[in-house]
Order: C-alpha cells, then sequence, then structure tokens
C-alpha cells in the first residue's frame, strides 16, 4: 500500500518508509492511498478474539506485506505482553448504556502506550533491517513524551528527544520522562506551552539541513503509525458490544485529534460507529470549529487536562485531506491561511462533511471535577480529569440511541491532586508502574528558542554529533 501528503508535493512511500519519516517533506502528514475495507462477517469474528489477534489483523491490513506475517505477529505479541490486564484495553460498564474503554493499563499509564510499545517495536525493526539510525524528536502536552521514551529506550538505532512546556505537566508526567536513565532518551523542558513545542517539531523538519544532519524522524500523533495502532481498539470496543450488529458511539477527550481520527479510519474501514464524539476544555478550538465552520486559533489556557491544552490539532489536517476529496491544493491553500492569519474557513461541503459524523461539546474545569465527583458517587469508578470531560461531554449528546464508550485516556494516578479535589479519595502509582521512582530526575531547561534546541539535539544525538555512529 501506498502513503501520501495531505498537502500532496512530497514523495509517495511505502509503509516502512512513511513510519520511519514521520512528517512529510512538504509539511503535510501521511495517508494511505486507500483505505482498507473489512466484511461485516470479519468484524463479527473479532468477538471474543484476543487483542492482539485483532490487532495483527487490522495492522497487517496497512503494512500490506512488507513485514512478514510471523514476524509482525511476534512484534506484537511482544509490545501488549507489557500491558498489565489480559485484555489490554478492557471496558468498563459504568451506566445503563454507557461504558469506559480503559487504555491506561501499558508502562506509563496512558493511552499512548497502545500504539508507542508497537511502533518502537516496528521502527527499530526496520531500521536494523536497513543498517540505519534515525533521530527522534517530538513535543509533549502530557503523556506523549513519557510512553515515548520508554518504549523506544532500548533501541539501538535510535536517539529520541522530548520537549514538554515547562510546569505545565503533572509531576507523575514529568518523573516519567525524567526518570529514564537512558542514554539516548532526553527530556526537555521548554518555557513556553505545547503548542511553542509543536512549533519547532514541524521548523525542525523544515529545516532540511537539520533534518537530514541528524536523520529526523517524529512518534507523534503525525506519525501514520500512531493513529494506525489506535484503530485496533475501536474494533475490539465495538465487537464487545455487538458489532457490526448494532452501531456503537465514542466521545474522546480530545487534543491532537490523532486519538478520534482512528475511530474516523475504523468508520472507513466499515465498523459500524454511529457518532464519535470530540470533547475538549476550554481550549475548544475544535467544538467552535464544528459549530461555527471557521478554525480560529486562540490563547492556550493552562488547565486542569494538561493534553488537551492545545489550539493546533495537528491530525484535524488527516480529516480535513478527505473532507475536501482528497484534493491537496486545497490543504495547503488552509494550512497557510493557519499559518499567516491564524484562522482558516472550512469550505462548505467540507463542513457538512465532518459534521456528519462528528459531534463536539467541551466542560469547563469546574464541570470537569463535578463530573469526577458524581461519577465516583454513582458508580465507585475514579476516572482522570481528562476521561471526565469526555464523560460530561458523552451525558450532554443529543438524541444518543447506541451504546455510548468513553475512551478513559489516563489512569487516574496520574493526576492524584485532581482526583482527591474532586472525590475526597487517594489514589497511589500502581506498584508496577513505581519502579523507576528513585531514579534522580535529568532533564534540560532550554529557552523557547529553535535555534538552542538544534543545537542540544545536535550536540546530544549519536548521529549529529559522529558518536557510535557506525
Amino acid at each position: 500500500m501506498d502513503y501520501i501528503s495531505t498537502r500532496g508535493s512530497a514523495p509517495i512511500l511505502t509503509f516502512k518508509e512513511a513510519l520511519l519519516v514521520g512528517l512529510a517533506e512538504d509539511g503535510g502528514l501521511y495517508v494511505p492511498q486507500h483505505w482498507p475495507k473489512f466484511s461485516a462477517k470479519k468484524i463479527r469474528s473479532f468477538r471474543g478474539m484476543p487483542y492482539t489477534d485483532v490487532a495483527f489483523h487490522i495492522i497487517s491490513a496497512f503494512v500490506d506485506g512488507e513485514i512478514e506475517d510471523a514476524l509482525l505477529r511476534k512484534m506484537i505479541d511482544e509490545a501488549y505482553a507489557t500491558f498489565h490486564h489480559p485484555a489490554v484495553v478492557p471496558l468498563v460498564q459504568t451506566g445503563a448504556d454507557s461504558w469506559v474503554l480503559e487504555l491506561f493499563h501499558g508502562p506509563t499509564l496512558a493511552f499512548k502506550d497502545v500504539a508507542m510499545q508497537i511502533l518502537a517495536k516496528l521502527m527499530d525493526h526496520i531500521l536494523t533491517e536497513q543498517g540505519r539510525r534515525l533521530t527522534i524528536v517530538g513535543a509533549t502536552s502530557g503523556d506523549t513524551g513519557g510512553a515515548a521514551l520508554e518504549a523506544f529506550k532500548d533501541c539501538e538505532g535510535i536517539d529520541t528527544f522530548f520537549m514538554f512546556p515547562s510546569g505545565k505537566v503533572s509531576d507523575v508526567q514529568r518523573r516519567q520522562m525524567t526518570t529514564i536513565g537512558a542514554a539516548n532518551a532526553h527530556a526537555i523542558a521548554i518555557d513556553g506551552s505545547f503548542d511553542d513545542c509543536q512549533s519547532m517539531v514541524k521548523a525542525m523538519f523544515a529545516d532540511h539541513g537539520f533534518r537530514d544532519a541528524v536523520q529526523l524522524s517524529a512518534v507523534n500523533s503525525i506519525n501514520w503509525g500512531r493513529v494506525m495502532a489506535q484503530t485496533v481498539y475501536y474494533f475490539t470496543a465495538a465487537a464487545a458490544l455487538g458489532a457490526p450488529d448494532r452501531d456503537i458511539s465514542f466521545t474522546v477527550p480530545t487534543g491532537n485529534f490523532g486519538d478520534i481520527f482512528a475511530g474516523y479510519v475504523a468508520k472507513q474501514m466499515g465498523l459500524g460507529i454511529d457518532r464519535l464524539v470530540i470533547a475538549t476544555n476550554e481550549n475548544d478550538i475544535l467544538s467552535r470549529t464544528l459549530l461555527s465552520g471557521s478554525y480560529t486559533l486562540s490563547e492556550v489556557e493552562v488547565t486542569i487536562t494538561p493534553s488537551m491544552d492545545i489550539q493546533i490539532s495537528s491530525n484535524f489536517e488527516r480529516l480535513l485531506f478527505d473532507a475536501v476529496g482528497r484534493d491537496p491544493s486545497v490543504v495547503k491553500n488552509l494550512m497557510s491561511d493557519l499559518k499567516n492569519k491564524g484562522d482558516y474557513a472550512l469550505p462548505e461541503s467540507a463542513h457538512r462533511f465532518v459534521t456528519e459524523l462528528f459531534s463536539a461539546g467541551s466542560a469547563s474545569q469546574p464541570q470537569t471535577l463535578e463530573m469526577m465527583g458524581e461519577v465516583y458517587n454513582r458508580s465507585g469508578y475514579l476516572a482522570d480529569p481528562h476521561t471526565a470531560v469526555a464523560m460530561r461531554v458523552a451525558e450532554q449528546a443529543v438524541d444518543q440511541t447506541t451504546p455510548m464508550v468513553t475512551l478513559a485516556t489516563a489512569h487516574p494516578a496520574k493526576f492524584p491532586d485532581t482526583v482527591y479535589k474532586a472525590t475526597g479519595q487517594s489514589v497511589s502509582v500502581p506498584d508496577w508502574a513505581t519502579q523507576r521512582a528513585q531514579n534522580p530526575e535529568i532533564l534540560s531547561l532550554i529557552e523557547n528558542d529553535l535555534a538552542a534546541v538544534e543545537a542540544f539535539i545536535i550536540d546530544k544525538s549519536r548521529i549529529g554529533s559522529g558518536r557510535n555512529a557506525d
């Protein structure tokens, strides 16, 4: 299967090439040239099937034979052996027709582990096969950095650098990045917002001299492999609740749009999804976009749900590509408007395309805390604040007649102070996740300056510095 850029000017790539590149040379995001399709019979067969088996069916549809089946199965099995629940991503019922899909049973207690663990296996295999090295650079608003640094710590051919906004992630999230203790894992605190960090990542990819010098790649949700792996749990959850013989709806706490875009991919592959509900906090750019048809940037507000404190939802570009009939010239012009003017207007047909499947809502910080308390008092379920945002929005969904699955994206122990404030309950990190608790923190505080960050990466990267590059 070939992969194409949403902006149309970058080379068409194979699966392996798209995985290693991450962001396209023209600034666009890679997507499959067509969506693979599953029959109702095949989706029905997923009922009761182990998660790893479903993952093989989904992922192999995108790998399309570029990795031998037995090896791909082995990598999938190894990736999900790191999870601490036999179902990998279990469903928990919280209401008459309401469910929570727990995505946080991986090594760093966040949904990012679901994709990052298999992505590391895939990339390490491809690099070893090709005798190459890479430098991964990314931005995180909380969970992605810890998940990536953890997943790639044993990859001999990869150096990993993650930037995060200094003082704007939880203590647990920060320590998961700064206590890895691996020579190839680097946590960088930036004096700025997540969007500042993300903008620097995109600028590095646009700097072809730097990009080539360090063999730059990305594992944020701009990397197709992340979206591909996240598509799996939409199938497992829906099949468990009766798909394909009835439709299911999903509400997703949303920042960079990658997690909910994976639901869109599942829909294109044949899964019966009634609604995909975007849940945002006060940084409600996606809710405003669906309502008005205008994507307009505003200042980032710091909240108790830091992974959603985002204005530039990068993966929305992938949806936009389909919404405009896969015309890259339209996408390129709209992205130019966003960069130069801070907004763009969706074409009327594109706005209609988006709102036919997606709904959106937001929850304020007081509403989020209230929801956490209500859910606990009602069902005994402790939700992290991001999940609570989605639960609040899910309850507001209009004319909801199908089972509603809310994606629980982080373990409540990652936000113990907020959980205690909302519920009066203390929650601790599971014993198996505290092994590095006593390790010293290692991080670099760097000014919000592209040149300074690039110089640091060149100095520390084994490729850029010339150390151990053989």
